[in-house]
């Protein structure tokens, strides 16, 4: 089968468009002949922790196909299910932190970069019907990932507003639309004209300019919650529009790892700090439920077929893309 893998040299110069071995369903798991794939961040990151000497590994954690294989004992699913894949692996119900063991499909094991993936069969989860194949393919990390940094650990409630610094990207997109949806107001920062233009047309309610005085911006008004992926470039100026006693989610840091805290500050303004990482199985099913009640779905930004890698991995990088990048997978 065609897949885009990563083997021999260390980073995105390891990426390759070729064969791979047709995998085949053990016991309780199933085949799925893909249709689509979605890129993420983390497809950035995983070719700098696959190591060069390990076995080729096929990268991607989002995708959407037909179940074409079942191995014994599967009983949830069967042959010719339209499904997306579930990319939490051994997260089934909701918890404060992720089991031990828990993994992300594309990472130790292949990924969704392929014509075909095997998967435990329950993380094959039915396609909802309102989406296209491009949108059920890119949709299921980025919009965990939010909605449990929304919902299960930022509490959003109707009437409370919230702030999303580099609201734009993958996950900011669904944040947007999650948080209108619950009826909340909603602030984006970005540092682009044409993406805060689409933000307000998603339904956010202030967009403004990264660069620009926030509190300034915001007309000294807070926030109760902001949700944090952006990093050390805007963790403390996102900090600065909360309410006191609000609440601060962080779950990336794309522009560095390391902040400087002002711990009297923090302390003072009775500060909630919380960590968020992907979700369960549970809340994946909450959000599709939530998703399809409100019709909320990805923006493609991009769609390349998957010989297109390098075009695709080369606008991932420049985090140019208002929404996600697709590969549409032909059979």
């Amino acid at each position: 089968m065609k897949a885009v893998f990563h083997e021999k040299k260390k980073g995105l110069e390891g990426l390759n468009y070729g064969e791979m071995e047709l995998p085949e369903p053990g016991k309780g798991e199933v085949r799925i002949r893909l249709r689509s794939a979605g890129l993420n961040h983390r497809d950035l990151f995983v070719p700098e922790r696959h190591k060069p000497e390990d076995p080729a590994l096929i990268l991607g954690s989002d995708g959407a196909g037909v179940i074409d294989a079942v191995g014994a004992g599967v009983e949830k699913v069967e042959a010719g299910d339209a499904v997306i894949v579930n990319p939490a692996l051994g997260w089934q119900k909701n918890s404060d932190v992720p089991p031990e063991g828990f993994d992300i499909v594309g990472l130790p094991g292949h990924g969704t970069f392929a014509e075909y993936i095997v998967v435990p069969e329950e993380n094959a989860v039915p396609k909802p019907e309102y989406l296209s194949w491009e949108e059920a393919g890119a949709f299921a990390l980025s919009a965990m990932t939010a909605y449990r940094a929304l919902f299960t650990r930022g509490g959003l409630e109707a009437g409370m507003s919230v702030l999303i610094p580099g609201g734009t990207g993958g996950a900011g997109i669904y944040l947007i639309q999650f948080a209108k949806a619950k009826g909340a107001t909603v602030y984006i920062t970005s540092r682009s004209e044409e993406k805060r233009r689409k933000a307000l047309e998603l339904g956010a309610d202030f967009a403004i300019d990264s660069e620009a005085d926030w509190d300034e911006e915001m007309d000294g008004k807070k926030v109760d919650v902001v949700i944090e992926s952006v990093g050390a470039s805007t963790f403390n100026k996102a900090l600065d529009q909360l309410k006191r006693g609000g609440t601060l989610v962080a779950f990336g840091a794309s522009t560095g790892d390391t902040v400087d805290l002002n711990l009297r500050k923090f302390f003072y303004g009775q500060f909630n700090l919380l960590g968020s990482t992907m979700a369960s199985t549970e809340e994946l099913h909450q959000m599709l439920e939530f998703s399809e009640k409100h019709q909320i779905r990805p923006i493609i930004d991009q769609a390349h077929p998957l010989s297109g890698y390098e075009e695709a991995f080369k606008y991932l990088e420049s985090a140019d893309m208002m929404g996600k990048i697709a590969f549409t997978i032909e059979g």
